[in-house]
């Protein structure tokens, strides 16, 4: 099935079927995954088939891209080495004495990035606490690219993307400089939200996360339906290498076919755990899209599907970062570690894990305390995650 006859079919017909044709040889419904690193030609300079050398391009990472373009609702899809790889490629699109301004609350990676990679070869970042509010009083004549996460990671704010689309607008009208809008997805997946529907020229996810789901492929991918920005990154990606193998693009792709249902089971779960944290006397207070009483919950409802909250959850926790360890230590079925997104519940304290590099008064400001806890809900039963949350907030009691 291709993108164009795919466009009358629901998002897990979609997911199911686009990028997957019956193998024309063998009849095979699942595609083989093709190791070939070089592909023959006939003659000098033509190839027998579409396939040349495996670093340009491969049938494996084709199809994958494919499905993702599909699902984001874009026209283009590229796969790359991992998450941050992708980030990478689009700030290294950028000209030397660009400009970016993105919001505080990001993750750690991300942040690292920026003040450390990006500086290197003249590119400036600018953090701001709240970018509807503050964007456009920071924009300048060198900003060349607005980098938001919603929700943010931890902190799981929400941004108005069509608001940051209208200010880039009036300030591009007014200076005549473009500026890319960047949205990354990964929280939520193509599932839950498609940001370039809403105003964002470019949106990226790690892969890693909920597209493949199984904690078992280290990966990213960026979508588009800019001509210009495609053929740039496309360049890029040959040029610097920083592709996927086959075998993580074949297992990604599996990973992108059951999309749908593991973020239904996890939005539904979060939902439920979301809302017993915010009776629990030991929770302080709770950041998850889903709650009504969220901050701007009614762009959730604009931008989500369903108004589904997604599978994260953070909430500042009593007895500060003793209380913090003692709970995330103290769980059975949600296990300590980084990252998100898979059939496996997991859980952290970012602080000191993944946000652990951002300066303590910056992280702060930004709202990641030492006292909270990131919760990744995975597809395990909804009362069993709950009781495991029950049993371990009673050991920070008295704390």
């Amino acid at each position: 099935m291709t993108i164009e006859q795919s466009s009358n079919y629901s998002f897990g017909t979609r997911a199911i079927h686009v990028g997957a044709p019956i193998d024309p040889t063998t009849g095979a419904v699942i595609e083989p995954i093709s190791l070939s690193t070089t592909f023959g030609q006939s003659e000098p300079s033509k190839p027998l088939g579409i396939y040349e050398y495996s670093r340009s391009a491969n049938p494996n990472r084709d199809n994958f891209e494919q499905a993702v373009a599909s699902l984001e609702s874009a026209k283009y899809a590229i796969a790359l080495s991992s998450g941050s790889a992708t980030t990478a490629l689009i700030i290294q699109s950028l000209p030397v004495g660009s400009h970016i301004i993105s919001g505080g609350d990001v993750y750690g990676g991300t942040h690292r990035y920026f003040t450390k990679v990006a500086n290197t070869h003249g590119v400036k970042a600018t953090f701001v606490g709240n970018l509807v509010e503050d964007l456009e009083s920071n924009l300048t004549n060198d900003t060349r690219l607005v980098w938001l996460e919603t929700p943010s990671n931890p902190t799981l704010q929400i941004t108005d993307i069509s608001k940051i689309k209208e200010i880039v607008d009036k300030h591009e009208a007014k200076t005549g400089n473009k500026i890319i809008i960047v949205v990354d997805n990964t929280f939520l997946s193509p599932y839950i939200s498609n940001p370039l529907k809403f105003g964002a020229d470019v949106v990226v996810h790690s892969v890693t996360k909920y597209i493949n789901g199984h904690s078992d492929v280290v990966m990213g991918v960026l979508a588009t339906n800019n001509d210009v920005l495609h053929d740039k990154f496309r360049f890029l990606q040959n040029a610097i290498g920083s592709i996927p193998s086959p075998f993580d693009s074949w297992l990604a792709h599996r990973g992108l076919k059951t999309l749908h249902l593991r973020l239904r089971q996890a939005s539904y779960s979060a939902q439920k755990i979301a809302e017993y944290l915010s009776s629990s006397p030991y929770v302080i207070h709770v950041n998850y899209p889903g709650l009504k009483g969220h901050k701007n919950h009614d762009v959730v409802l604009k931008q989500h599907r369903d108004g589904l909250g997604g599978g994260m959850i953070s909430f500042r926790i009593k007895g500060g970062a003793k209380g913090a360890s003692v709970f995330t230590s103290s769980t059975k079925l949600f296990t300590l570690a980084e990252s998100l997104g898979g059939i496996e519940s997991l859980i952290e304290v970012p602080a000191i894990m993944t946000h652990g590099g951002i300066p303590k008064e910056e992280r702060e400001s930004n709202g990641v305390y030492d006292d909270l806890v990131r919760v990744s809900v995975g597809i395990e039963d909804t009362d069993d995650l709950i009781a495991d949350v029950e049993q371990a907030l009673q050991k920070v009691k008295g704390l």
